[in-house]
């Protein structure tokens, strides 16, 4: 094995981790956000990307990629919480083929309530996570990260 080939498998022990860390975290969120506020995650993380517009909406598209969907997925996603009545759709003035997407004030005091659950099972799943010892740098690394965005 030459140099190219370890350093391709650092990167690739990199990715690993950063997965395994991710699902470790993720599961944890799914877990507590079902059970206590009726939402997965990336279902509060539509109404979170929502409600840092501040009033505002976004467009279809705006949030697939916040949320990481593919345009069909935020469709049928749009669709269950549309059903749900925490979020809306509104037709765009300008451009009457564009579509906006905008928090109710039932989407807002779910995410209110949803909104502790999360932060409490995120801090939850990365304090355990740090106890990993395959996670625990990844962990350590993650205040600086912060703190460069």
């Amino acid at each position: 094995m030459g140099i190219a080939d370890d350093a391709l498998e650092v990167r690739a022990q990199g990715w690993r981790t950063l997965t395994a860390l991710h699902d470790f975290i993720g599961n944890e969120l799914e877990r507590s956000l079902a059970r206590q506020a009726n939402l997965s995650v990336v279902e509060y993380t539509v109404l979170d990307a929502l409600n840092r517009q501040h009033g505002w909406h976004m467009r279809m598209q705006q949030l697939a990629r916040a949320s990481a969907l593919s345009p069909s997925a935020t469709t049928r996603l749009v669709n269950r919480l549309e059903d749900r009545g925490l979020l809306t759709r509104v037709l765009c003035d300008d451009d009457r083929r564009g579509i906006y997407t905008e928090l109710t004030a039932a989407g807002s005091h779910l995410l209110d309530q949803a909104r502790p659950v999360h932060d409490e099972a995120l801090e939850r799943a990365l304090t355990d996570a740090g106890d990993v010892p395959e996670l625990a740098a990844l962990i350590s690394v993650l205040p600086q990260l912060a703190l460069t965005h």
